[in-house]
């Protein structure tokens, strides 16, 4: 059978044998595919309380790639207000996914900023 693309590079083992979810999950986790993506999801659903109810209607956060998070705005002037803001949402961001995880913002304007989360 062949492989699918999400686990052609997987190093575990297949087996028959039951197994707890929480093993699973902790191994998942381990792959760093997964686990980079959990403090952007944690992110993604704080958001109002990150950046307030008016600018998270606005905007969403898309990406955290060694250290950079990027938000996605939804017009030049919402963008605008996102890189005024950019100190404040990096470290109430710190706040939320943990000290040290955002170094700075990159603001990228796009119609549906929730696109690809």
């Amino acid at each position: 059978m062949p492989h699918s693309k999400g686990f052609a590079h997987r190093k575990d083992e297949r087996t028959l044998k039951a197994t707890r979810i929480g093993d699973v999950v902790d191994g998942l986790l381990r792959e760093r595919t997964f686990a980079r993506g959990m403090p952007i999801g944690q992110l993604a659903s704080d958001w109002a309380s990150v950046v307030g109810p008016r600018l998270a209607a606005e905007s969403a956060p898309v990406s955290l790639e060694r250290g950079v998070l990027v938000v996605a705005a939804t017009t030049g002037p919402w963008g605008a207000q996102v890189r005024f803001l950019a100190d404040q949402i990096r470290e109430r961001a710190e706040m939320a996914i943990g000290p040290g995880s955002v170094a700075r913002v990159q603001v990228v304007v796009r119609a549906d900023p929730r696109k690809g989360l």
